[in-house]
């Protein structure tokens, strides 16, 4: 009994000292206290009063093991308690949450080799994990949608519905299925959560993890239900006993009891196979099917017949055996990967504008996960992705599975299938002919599934010829030999920035909620700089990329070839392909980068670009606070320029490449301009990032998204221009442009690539050597301005401000 007691009083203190941890880290309310330990006090009372009934001397192993999850579960629901109302910690309640779903794997390991598998601790199993369920479906349910609170509840209305309805308080046979469907509702409803996922795709995996136990609960309802039908139709059993039953997914534990072969054992057969095989045509449906675009998503897609369906189903039917299995494996593997690769797709259309290269974009996934975890937080994004690698491995075997299981039916059932198949085809073959379409764009008549596959090794034949491609763009270079004083004369004495602004599209100055705004700052601008004595020019130059993965702009404005992907990069910056930056060094320019959020080196950039320094957080004095992906403001960047560059006496003139960055993503919290003077090393910003909200809250709502993209946008061009006017540098010429439009769910569906450009000088001459462009005066390019691909820049300003190449210049183009 004193071990019981014992036992008690630990799980308790475990869940004051979680609790009081979480009390000084993250803050936690009245609510959040008086739940957390409310639910501890009751685990812990009545886990000792299980014991006692069970003649326990105390909790064994597995038992303590199980009895640390449901602390870490208290802690959870201390943190969704404490969520009503304001911002919840989202990285500390994934973090934990992850930790208590990778426990649950362990307890029943440490009970079956300490040999103290228990009635008892299974239950306790059970409930903690249907506690937790219940939390996060509490925690999910306002950004998705109440019916997600089913899955919560689920356990809890089968515990009730035992209480009025005696039949259902009979024992069931233990299932595994039962424990990796509670599995299931554990994982979504952690990336649910954790909030990483597009809206819909959030939407569709919880659906489909609700489905999964309303047939799970289903089951053991009609288990259940034949039990008694049978109990009071003795004659259709044959007293056959059934195995030592366990806890389902509704919790019932107990002993063997009689069970009719003939009845229920025969139901079993006979409906099971049915509801697999139905299951598994849902799921391979889906996996042919579905659109790799969220836009496409919606139920008439799926109102199409798959060629690739029938083709592997007649396949089946006429093949030997051996053959056949071959088929089912190969094909089951190849739709399993179609069906990732779509899902991937989404994340990439979202974010990118396109989808995924198999043969480019495998680097990118590592810098996805670094700036999720400047909106979530390490922890966060580091749960979110093991998540989502769980989920591709679920996915792959649950589609490889429904292919093996539906090419068995058919086969069993051959002349069914071979008669299903030809009238299917019959109508494919129709539909084909007259170009049938109940959704623009979709035939009825499908074969998007294979053309997919098909476009993935054509991805991959056409990334092996790209090196040949780029190495002779390369070698095809009209400056290649021209001497340093015959380059950029045009701009001799002047100090030279280019600055990149973050996320900066044509989205932001046109047809947008938040454009307006925008173009009022650059009309002002426009206004208070040309009162200063400087002139502007702008137009449009169309990015190599969409989204993201900047440096791929960098490099495309740089070389003046069309960089689009990560190998053609990689290849680029191991030629000696003559860069901007480089152009300026041969011609006497000191040169400089500065890439704020950067936290290693970057040997490209003295290797490639040919940069004398490069600045980054480390070595720029800064000591504030960072602003999400933003280790400093922009503001404070440009003054740090200033300070370690133009101010210092330096006869020879400077060029620089900006990276202003305080417009990226997540774009939330947001600086606001101070006093210049008053900068300091950064610490006059300490108090900005708790104003402003957390990316978390923000990311739930696309127009407050939108809105806070467009505020960061104007912060950074307030500040640009106000560096201008604070230091007038009569000297100084800037370059000013963005990298690329925003994410989809700022540009739109089908945005361009364009971005805006803008060059600013206070000498006349400067200007003057541009006035053939036919750019638009002032900061602001209206819907008529000029686009040029940004590959075309570096040629083009290489000509206007140094003599003419030996040979014509050619701009590159996409």
């Amino acid at each position: 009994m004193r071990s019981v007691h014992s036992g008690a009083a630990l799980g308790l203190s475990a869940q004051l000292v979680l609790l009081a941890v979480l009390g000084v880290t993250v803050g936690l309310s009245a609510s959040g206290w008086l739940l957390g330990l409310a639910s501890a006090v009751v685990t812990n009372v009545a886990l000792a009063r299980g014991l006692v009934r069970a003649g326990s001397d105390g909790p064994g192993p597995a038992d303590l093991v199980t009895l640390a999850r449901a602390a870490l579960v208290g802690g959870v629901a201390a943190l969704v308690a404490g969520s009503i109302g304001r911002p919840a910690p989202v990285s500390t309640l994934v973090g934990l949450t992850v930790v208590a779903l990778v426990l649950d794997g362990v307890d029943g390991r440490v009970a079956r080799s300490s040999g103290t598998v228990s009635e008892l601790g299974a239950r306790f199993d059970l409930e903690v994990d249907a506690f937790l369920i219940l939390v996060l479906s509490i925690y999910v349910a306002p950004s998705v949608g109440w019916w997600v609170l089913l899955i919560g509840a689920a356990r809890y209305t089968f515990v009730a519905a035992r209480w009025l309805l005696p039949w259902m308080s009979g024992a069931v046979p233990a299932r595994y299925w039962c424990k990796v469907v509670a599995v299931v509702q554990g994982v979504v409803l952690t990336v649910a959560a954790a909030d990483v996922l597009p809206h819909p795709v959030a939407v569709v995996a919880l659906v489909a993890a609700l489905a999964l136990l309303a047939e799970s609960f289903g089951r053991e309802v009609w288990w259940l239900w034949r039990e008694r039908s049978l109990e009071q139709n003795p004659a259709e059993a044959t007293g056959v006993e059934t195995p030592t039953l366990a806890a389902g997914p509704g919790g019932a534990v107990g002993s063997a009891e009689p069970v009719g072969q003939a009845g229920g054992l025969h139901g079993i057969r006979r409906v099971l196979p049915g509801v697999a095989t139905g299951l598994a045509v849902v799921i391979v449906w889906v996996a042919l099917l579905a659109p790799d675009e969220l836009g496409r998503l919606r139920p008439s897609a799926f109102l199409r017949i798959p060629l690739e369906a029938l083709v592997v189903g007649a396949l089946v039917v006429v093949l030997p055996v051996r053959a056949r299995r071959t088929i089912a494996a190969l094909s089951g593997v190849v739709l399993g990967l179609v069906a990732v690769v779509k899902i991937v797709d989404m994340g990439f259309f979202a974010t990118l504008g396109r989808p995924f290269d198999p043969a480019t974009d495998w680097g990118y996934f590592g810098p996805a996960v670094g700036v999720l975890g400047d909106s979530v937080g390490r922890a966060g994004a580091i749960a979110s992705a093991a998540a989502a690698v769980v989920l591709v491995a679920v996915l792959l075997v649950v589609v490889m599975l429904s292919v093996r299981h539906l090419s068995l039916v058919a086969s069993s059932h051959r002349t069914g299938s071979i008669r299903a198949v030809a009238a299917l085809g019959v109508v494919w073959i129709l539909c084909a002919a007259v170009g049938v379409q109940i959704v623009p764009g979709a035939p009825v008549a499908s074969t998007s599934a294979g053309g997919l596959a098909y476009d993935q090794l054509l991805a991959l034949r056409a990334g092996a010829s790209q090196q040949q491609d780029l190495a002779t763009a390369v070698a095809d270079d009209p400056f290649r030999d021209t001497p340093g004083s015959d380059l950029l004369t045009g701009l001799r004495g002047k100090d030279v920035i280019v600055a990149f602004v973050e996320s900066y599209g044509r989205v932001a100055v046109q047809g947008s909620t938040f454009s307006p705004r925008i173009d009022t700052v650059l009309d002002s601008g426009t206004t208070r700089l040309r009162a200063a004595g400087f002139s502007s020019r702008s137009a449009f130059l169309t990015s190599s990329t969409f989204g993201g993965i900047s440096w791929l702009a960098h490099s495309t404005l740089q070389s003046g070839l069309w960089i689009d992907n990560q190998q053609r990069y990689d290849q680029l910056v191991t030629t000696d392909r003559l860069t901007l930056s480089g152009a300026f060094k041969r011609a006497g320019w000191r040169t400089v980068a500065d890439v704020p959020s950067n936290e290693r080196d970057w040997p490209e950039g003295s290797s490639f670009y040919g940069y004398d320094k490069v600045y980054d957080h480390r070595n720029v004095g800064y000591h504030g606070p960072k602003f999400s992906y933003a280790e400093m403001p922009d503001q404070y960047v440009l003054a740090a320029y200033r300070r370690l560059e133009l101010a210092r006496p330096h006869h020879t003139p400077v060029m620089a490449e900006l990276d202003l960055v305080s417009s990226h993503t997540p774009w939330t919290p947001l600086p606001h301009l101070v006093d210049w003077n008053k900068l300091g090393d950064g610490s006059i910003f300490d108090p900005m990032p708790a104003q402003g909200q957390s990316p978390d809250v923000v990311w739930r709502d696309p127009d407050q998204v939108r809105a806070l993209y467009g505020q960061s946008v104007e912060y950074t061009l307030e500040a640009l221009v106000s560096f201008v006017q604070t230091y007038h540098d009569d000297n100084l010429v800037l370059v000013v442009l963005g990298d690329h439009q925003p994410a989809t769910i700022v540009s739109g569906q089908g945005a361009s690539h364009d971005v805006p450009i803008t060059i600013i000088a206070h000498d006349p001459a400067v200007m003057a050597r541009i006035s053939g462009w036919g750019w638009q005066d002032g900061l602001r390019p209206g819907p008529e301005a000029p686009v040029w691909p940004m590959s075309a820049f570096r040629d083009r300003f290489l000509t206007a401000y140094g003599p003419a190449p030996s040979q014509a210049a050619s701009p590159s183009a996409p």
